[in-house]
């Protein structure tokens, strides 16, 4: 008995000493094959001293990463010029492009602040051509005009210039996205930012048809004609539009987009739709320039609509609270056209 006792623990503990040593092992691969799967730009030639142009260093970068089927693209701290443009794949990837530290989002409504320049920013000063950050529209598609990659962004400074004629960001041909805790911006304070004439956008989502899902998380949009243009599927949240000519635009969609809280800032039109959409916002929260807080260079920031809907297009439930600047909380809500667009101010009585 106390034999068979004996044998059954020390068979208890080879099995247990070999589910660990294989439970190191896997793990070991698996740290292994994550690190196959981070890909670093220096280590393809890009250089973040805010002169070399990295774009076939970053273009070097992800075809590497595509070729892998996917993976993340890590920029070191550092000002990097150039265009990141993600290739297109027939096959469902994930395209991660990432760094460490969150940038400062600098937005407001008064005065002049100085943008930082620390962190990771990727900037391009051409006056065309692609946005500085997109996915390509080309013959390796998935379906339809859709790229495959699914793509994430985090923690990205993206930039142009002051009244630019490229775009910050372009998914409209990516699958899917995912972008957290990036600030796109003109770099300039957004109050300083001259009247956006050439039609860029700051950030456009993946286009009518995707692949039914983009989640935005801590975006902060600044300083061009259409902060974002939104299309179908789209869920966000912590969202800011300031100093756009148009704040968000929602586009044609057969789906429903879902916001929870947008901060909207002297926007000429906080929201404007220019195709048939049905969306929520659940806070809209405005800030109005008041007396004395716009001048002759941004009296184009001054607010002409918060709804800009003049063909009635928008299917919508908005939660508003609106503050003018010195005056405080007012209940001021000015809709264009707007026919199928419910408005209510947080607090008021219920329909």
């Amino acid at each position: 008995m106390r034999a068979t006792i004996l044998c059954a623990t020390l068979c208890g503990l080879l099995l247990s000493d070999a589910a660990r040593a294989a439970d190191g092992e896997n793990g070991q691969h698996a740290s292994d094959a994550a690190k196959q799967r981070a890909f670093n730009v220096l280590d393809y030639g890009a250089v973040g001293d805010d002169k070399t142009d990295n774009t076939e260093a970053f273009s070097a970068c992800l075809k590497a990463v595509i070729d892998a089927g996917g993976g993340r693209m890590y920029l070191p701290a550092g000002v990097y010029r150039g265009r990141i443009i993600i290739p297109g794949t027939k096959q469902w990837i994930t395209v991660e492009i990432v760094v460490e530290s969150v940038p400062a989002p600098v937005f407001g409504t008064i005065s002049s602040f100085p943008l930082q320049n620390g962190g990771t920013i990727v900037k391009c000063l051409d006056e065309s051509g692609d946005a500085v950050i997109s996915a390509k529209n080309s013959p390796e598609r998935l379906y339809m005009i859709f790229s495959g990659v699914n793509v994430v962004l985090r923690n990205l400074d993206v930039r142009t210039y002051d009244n630019p004629g490229i775009g910050g960001i372009d998914l409209q041909y990516a699958a899917q996205c995912k972008i957290e805790n990036v600030f796109v911006n003109t770099g300039v304070y957004n109050v300083q930012a001259t009247e956006p004439t050439r039609g860029a956008s700051g950030l456009i989502t993946p286009a009518c048809n995707n692949g039914a899902r983009t989640v935005l998380r801590g975006v902060t949009v600044t300083g061009y004609h259409n902060g974002i243009v939104v299309n179908e599927h789209t869920d966000g949240d912590d969202i800011v539009v300031a100093s756009n000519v148009n704040g968000l635009n929602f586009q044609q969609a057969h789906h429903a987009s879902r916001f929870a809280r947008v901060g909207t800032y002297r926007n000429t039109h906080h929201v404007t739709v220019s195709g048939r959409h049905g969306f929520s916002i659940e806070q809209m929260n405005t800030e109005e320039p008041g007396a004395g807080q716009t001048n002759a260079q941004n009296a184009w920031q001054t607010k002409v609509d918060d709804v800009h809907d003049p063909n009635n297009l928008g299917i919508a439930d908005i939660n508003y609270w609106v503050v003018v600047g010195g005056a405080g909380a007012r209940d001021v809500f000015t809709m264009k056209g707007g026919a199928s667009i419910r408005a209510r101010r947080i607090g008021s009585p219920k329909e």
